[in-house]
């Protein structure tokens, strides 16, 4: 009598065992498919590129897969192609341009996945109200799921964070979203907010923010903990050069607690409650070829701020303003032809903060530390802990109001790895100066610009804070990661420098 086991076992080996004729055919079959796909796509370019000067009129654009999108949200995108909405004809290579130039603005909403097919085809001869020359375009849409919801760790800065975060897309069918994001780590204790934007006119380049935020974050070079709540309107639109602008207003209530054992006087006068309420104005033109890896071109940005002057209120008033630009070129290498990997890129970046009269007083008050500069660190001046630089009262980095820093870097692909990898080893040499206003007195706004013209003056006097080094670099596709051995070379007194390995994480550099 055969035994039952025995004859699974040899069931289920007779089914793990594959047919190496059915593969080859089935490999065979997957073969000829991909070539008549190809010959069909090939014909295709053909018979476009041929009638490309048709005169064509578009009598109907019809998007398939559409289910929770609003009809008068893809009017306003498709509407305008309509031929019955122009004054001059179509040609078919025209038409089909400018289909192709809506589709792509429709994937730069996010709502639908990046694979959109595209078919033309004619109306019905027999339908009295067609002519010869009318053509139907179809586009054959997925829209992406609604909701989603993601959790992770991060790790970088010397902090590590565990998140979750929460997305709800095309809430009204207009491509609206709201996110929810929860995150909680060794430096920012917990950290909460909520974002809704919505697009202004079906235009993916103009949108309308909203966000609400409370976090707690402990700050422990200068001996404090920082808890934030506010909220927050933006609109941010785009330029047809490709610069981008947003405007908005911020209020946010600030509060300076958990002071350490040996806080300084400095931290203990800012201690308690502040609320400020601004306006501000970011610029950016980012023209380079990779953000984490560029090897030509160039980035220039500028933000501005205004907070409780005149009907603003709050209690805290000033005019904050920052520059950074950066650019990068490739060094060519002798006996390698093209691209030989090896790039130069240098960085700078200054601002200022200019105290102002709270409301509509005639008296400016000294900054607060909640609202001055912090430089230093392996993100913005390598070679110096966080915070390592500028202005100390006893233990605690206390800020500044006036700095400038800026970076050369050299970077080289690794041997045997070649230039197409993100892996490159960096040589970096870079410096910076913060410095604070002094002597404000009480005696308006002259007594502000005369502290500010000598303090500007003060960069200039002697030699920044130094430092230089060599580490490794790896460009993911969401960050970018260092890994440097720093040497401080120029230190001032009181500043902290950092000599040995440094990591950092983040997606904007020195």
């Amino acid at each position: 009598m055969a035994n039952p086991a025995d004859s699974g076992d040899d069931l289920f080996e007779s089914l793990r065992k594959q047919d190496p004729k059915a593969e080859e055919k089935a490999k065979l079959v997957a073969e000829r498919e991909a070539a008549q796909n190809a010959k069909a796509q090939q014909r295709l370019m053909e018979l476009i590129g041929s009638n490309s000067s048709l005169p064509v009129t578009v009598s109907s654009i019809r998007v398939i897969g559409v289910n929770h999108t609003r009809r008068a949200f893809l009017d306003r995108i498709f509407d305008p192609l309509l031929s019955a909405n122009r004054d001059a004809p179509y040609t078919l290579g025209e038409a089909l341009q400018e289909v192709g130039s809506a589709a792509d603005k429709l994937r730069r909403f996010e709502i639908f996945h990046p694979s959109l097919h595209t078919f033309v085809d004619r109306p019905s001869p027999t339908d009295p109200s067609s002519t010869p020359t009318d053509i139907d375009i179809y586009l054959k849409a997925e829209e992406r799921s609604r909701i989603s919801l993601k959790t992770g760790t991060d790790l970088g800065n010397v902090e590590g964070s565990a998140y979750g975060n929460l997305t709800w897309r095309n809430i009204f069918g207009g491509a609206e979203s709201l996110n929810l994001n929860a995150s909680a780590g060794t430096r920012t204790r917990s950290a909460y907010q909520a974002t809704f934007e919505t697009p202004v006119l079906s235009d993916p380049e103009k949108r309308i923010t909203v966000d609400a935020l409370q976090s707690s974050t402990s700050k422990p070079w200068c001996s404090h903990d920082e808890a934030l709540k506010g909220m927050g309107l933006k609109y941010s639109w785009a330029t047809e050069s490709g610069t981008r602008h947003q405007v908005g207003y911020t209020g946010v209530w600030r509060q300076v607690t958990g002071l350490a054992a040996n806080a300084s006087p400095t931290v203990r006068h800012d201690a308690g409650d502040s609320v400020k309420s601004s306006i501000s104005h970011t610029w950016l033109s980012d023209q380079r070829n990779h953000p984490f890896l560029p090897n030509k071109g160039y980035l220039l940005k500028t933000v501005s701020e205004i907070a409780g002057w005149g009907p603003l209120q709050g209690d805290v008033a000033f005019w904050k303003s920052e520059f950074e630009t950066s650019g990068a070129i490739a060094v060519p290498v002798p006996g390698i032809q093209g691209d030989s990997g090896v790039s130069l890129t240098g960085g700078f970046r200054t601002g200022m903060l200019y105290p102002l009269p709270v409301g509509f007083s005639s008296t400016s008050q000294p900054s607060r530390i909640n609202d001055r500069f912090q430089l230093g660190g392996p993100t913005d001046v390598r070679g110096f802990k966080i915070s390592g630089l500028g202005p100390r009262d006893g233990p605690d980095a206390v800020g500044g109001d006036i700095y400038a820093a800026g970076s050369a870097n050299l970077l080289v692909p690794f041997p045997r790895v070649g230039k197409d990898s993100p892996l490159r080893m960096q040589f970096f040499a870079n410096a910076g100066r913060l410095l604070a206003l002094r002597d404000l007195g009480e005696q308006g706004s002259k007594s502000t610009q005369k502290s500010v013209y000598s303090t500007v003056a003060q960069l200039a006097d002697g030699a920044p804070s130094l430092a230089a080094g060599v580490g490794v670099v790896y460009a993911h596709p969401v960050a970018r990661f260092e890994m440097n051995f720093s040497l401080p070379l120029i230190l001032r007194r009181g500043e902290e420098g950092r000599k040995g390995l440094q990591f950092g994480v983040g997606i904007n550099f020195l």
